[in-house]
């Protein structure tokens, strides 16, 4: 049997890709908050996109959102650069009898049960820190 010779491959250097520009910040800070209209209307505009296709992208962005954080899902969702959602799971709490009362003191008072919850945190990351200075 010959053995099959294999040609060798060359390897080539990968061109390092250009770097983007930062993203500019569009026209002067803005005095009141903007309603989901104003939301979606600025964004078709900057875009050239329908307002209608804005609205498909947020309602589906919304539902992402909800798929991660759901019961029996991952419970982390990331818009990179922007924020970070998690779902934290707070264990019940059970019922206390003659607990210090913080708001008189001297006197006792009884603290009810809680179930046990799950809340959800809102954390900004670094690029949306930045847009704040």
């Amino acid at each position: 049997m010959a053995a099959k010779k294999t040609a060798a491959k060359k390897r080539t250097a990968k061109k390092a890709a250009p770097k983007k520009a930062p993203a500019k910040t569009s026209g002067k800070a803005i005095a009141s908050r903007y309603s989901k209209t104003q939301i979606l209307t600025e964004i078709a505009e900057s875009t050239d996109l329908s307002r209608k296709d804005v609205g498909a992208v947020i309602d589906e962005l919304s539902s992402l959102i909800e798929r991660h954080i759901k019961k029996r899902a991952c419970g982390e969702f990331v818009l990179p650069g922007m924020l970070k959602i998690t779902t934290v799971k707070k264990p019940k709490r059970p019922a206390r009898k003659n607990v210090p009362n913080p708001f008189n003191p001297g006197t006792f008072m009884d603290v009810a049960a809680k179930p046990a919850s799950i809340s959800v945190k809102v954390r900004p990351l670094k690029k949306l820190k930045e847009m704040a200075e």
